[in-house]
C-alpha cells in the first residue's frame, strides 16, 4: 500500500520541483495549482490536464523522464469551476500569465475532455497545437449523469468520493496497477468537497466537442485494450470524431496507465511531439534533440504548398492505417 506515494521517484519530485499557486480570475479563491520542468525558452511546451480524481502531481513520472530530455512539462490542477466555458476562459488566462501563446495538451478522462473544449474555445485565436487525449471522451451524455449534476455541489464530500472510486477497477489487477489505484485514492482525500463536486459537474453537465473546430489539430488518441471506466462504444465514438488522428493503444493500463504503464506512455507522448522537432511548435530544446534524428526529420520535412507560409508547420497528422 503507498508504494508509489513512498517511492524514491515521488519524493525526488516532490522535493526538487516546487509547487507553484497561481490566481487569475478576479476572484481571488480560485487557485491553479501547477508543476513545471524542463527548459522554460521552450515556447510551446507539453501542458498536462488530470482526471477528475487527479492532482498536479499525478503525472510526476512523464514530468521527470520528459523534462530530463529535454522538454518543457507543465502539469496543472484546477481551481474549482462550474462550467466549461468558465474553465476555458480561466486556462486561457493561465496562459496569458505564463506568456504562452500556444501549447501541446496532454488529458486523461475529464482532462482530455476538457483539452478538447479548450481546443474548441480557442478556435478562432488559436492555442492550441496538438493534443493528446489518453482515455478520453467527447460527449459528457455517456455517464447519463445530466440531472444529477445540478446537485453535486449539495453532496457531502464522503459521497463525492464513494462516487469516484466507484468507477476503479474492483477485480484481480497486477500489482503496479494495485500501485496506481491507491495513489489515486490517496489523491482523491486530498481534494476538497468543492473541488470534487465542481469536476464532478464538469464531467456530467450537458457538453459534447464540436470536433470540426478540431479538425487543424494533430491529435493521438491513446486507450487502453484492458477494462477501464470509458466504455468500448466511447471509444469507438472517438475514433469516428476524429478519424485522422493516430492512435496509441496500450494493452493494459486500466484508469491510469501514466501511472502504471508510464513507460509506454512517455514513449507515445514522445512520438507525437517528434513531429513538431523542427518547426516552431517544438516542445524540446532544439539543442537536445539526437543529431542524426534530426538530420532525418529535415529531410523528411514536405516542401511547402505553392502560397503556404513556408514557416508555417503542418499540423496534420497522417491517417491511421
Amino acid at each position: 500500500m503507498g508504494t508509489i506515494k513512498h517511492s524514491p521517484e515521488y519524493n525526488w519530485f516532490r522535493s526538487s520541483v516546487s509547487l507553484k499557486r497561481v490566481i487569475v480570475d478576479e476572484d481571488d479563491t480560485k487557485v491553479w495549482s501547477l508543476y513545471e520542468a524542463g527548459p522554460r525558452h521552450v515556447r510551446c511546451p507539453i501542458v498536462m490536464l488530470p482526471p477528475v480524481s487527479g492532482t498536479a502531481d499525478v503525472y510526476f513520472q512523464q514530468m521527470q523522464a520528459l523534462s530530463g530530455q529535454g522538454y518543457r512539462v507543465i502539469s496543472l490542477q484546477y481551481p474549482v469551476y462550474w462550467n466549461v466555458e468558465e474553465f476555458c476562459e480561466g486556462l486561457r488566462k493561465l496562459l496569458d500569465s505564463l506568456q504562452l501563446d500556444k501549447v501541446h495538451l496532454f488529458g486523461a478522462s475529464l482532462g482530455g475532455f476538457l483539452a478538447q473544449k479548450f481546443t474548441e474555445h480557442t478556435s478562432k485565436s488559436p492555442r492550441v497545437h496538438s493534443l493528446i487525449l489518453c482515455n478520453a471522451f467527447s460527449d459528457t451524455s455517456i455517464f447519463r449523469q445530466h440531472w444529477t449534476s445540478t446537485s453535486f455541489w449539495l453532496m457531502p464530500a464522503f459521497a463525492l468520493k464513494k462516487l469516484v472510486m466507484s468507477n476503479f477497477a474492483a477485480g484481480r489487477v497486477d500489482g503496479q496497477m494495485a500501485d496506481a489505484i491507491d495513489f489515486m485514492v490517496d489523491r482523491i482525500e486530498s481534494l476538497s468537497q468543492a473541488e470534487l463536486a465542481s469536476r464532478l459537474t464538469l464531467n456530467c453537465q450537458k457538453s459534447y466537442v464540436e470536433p470540426q473546430k478540431l479538425k487543424d489539430v494533430a491529435i493521438t488518441l491513446m486507450d487502453v485494450f484492458d477494462e477501464s471506466a470509458l466504455t468500448s462504444s466511447a471509444k469507438e465514438d472517438m475514433y469516428k470524431l476524429y478519424p485522422t488522428a493516430k492512435r496509441a493503444h496500450l494493452k493494459t493500463g486500466g484508469n491510469f496507465p501514466y501511472l502504471c504503464r508510464c513507460a509506454e506512455v512517455i514513449l507515445h507522448i514522445q512520438i507525437h511531439l517528434r513531429q513538431f522537432h523542427v518547426t516552431p511548435y517544438a516542445a524540446i530544446d532544439p539543442t537536445m534533440i539526437d543529431r542524426e534524428e534530426l538530420q532525418v526529420m529535415e529531410t523528411e520535412q514536405p516542401a511547402p504548398a505553392k502560397g503556404d507560409d513556408p514557416t508555417e508547420p503542418a499540423t496534420s497528422p497522417d491517417p491511421e492505417p
